[in-house]
């Protein structure tokens, strides 16, 4: 998370909180192109819908599927506020295109309604622990860092430290400064579901 390695930032914050959101803006009658049918599988659900060739795999997310936990925010895969599981692991979509999703598992924030992904346990667990530890302030970068701590939880091989979170988090932009309060969720969160959590450094 952005201030754990290389201090506080705003890179990445654009204009989110100033304008309207870009990805609800209607397109220009020039920009609209044939529309193209995908078939995804989007929190172990399989759907059909239709989207023009230069949609991004966010703007399908929040507009046309309606799963609005996943944010805009910089637009550049600078600020983690679109990240979303993509077979299980975590990754910006607000320049993803809509193609690089085809024959992809895709899970969001909303996944955890679904307690037969292989995802929920640790969702579930890491959103608890924000909750206890009150590690959200403003909420836009939430959805991102539990998805990014989610797989952490997934991937990780019995034990986990805090050099893993801090790295796994790094991509996650919050002004707000909750980082340790975000940290000791994550570490309670990895001991619930059955991890050891160390103090000492280990190898990446």
């Amino acid at each position: 998370m952005r201030g754990f390695e290389r201090g506080y930032s705003t890179q990445g914050l654009r204009f989110y909180a100033f304008v309207k959101d870009p990805l609800t803006w209607p397109l220009p009658k020039s920009k609209v192109t044939m529309l193209q049918t995908h078939q995804l599988n989007v929190n172990g659900q399989v759907v059909t819908f239709k989207s023009s060739a230069d949609s991004t795999a966010l703007q399908l997310i929040r507009n046309q599927l309606g799963l609005t936990a996943s944010r805009y925010g910089c637009g550049q895969e600078q600020c983690g506020a679109c990240h979303v599981l993509i077979d299980g692991q975590s990754k910006p979509s607000c320049q993803l295109s809509v193609d690089a999703l085809v024959g992809r598992r895709v899970v969001t924030l909303e996944s955890a309604q679904n307690p037969d992904l292989p995802s929920t346990p640790y969702l579930k667990a890491l959103q608890s622990a924000f909750i206890a530890e009150q590690a959200a302030q403003c909420g836009y970068c939430t959805s991102g860092l539990l998805i990014g701590a989610t797989a952490l939880l997934m991937n990780a091989h019995e034990t986990l430290s805090e050099r893993h979170i801090r790295e796994a988090l790094e991509p996650h932009l919050c002004r707000c400064g909750t980082h340790l309060r975000v940290l000791r969720a994550v570490k309670i969160a990895a001991v619930q579901c059955g991890l050891k959590v160390i103090s000492t450094e280990v190898p990446a």
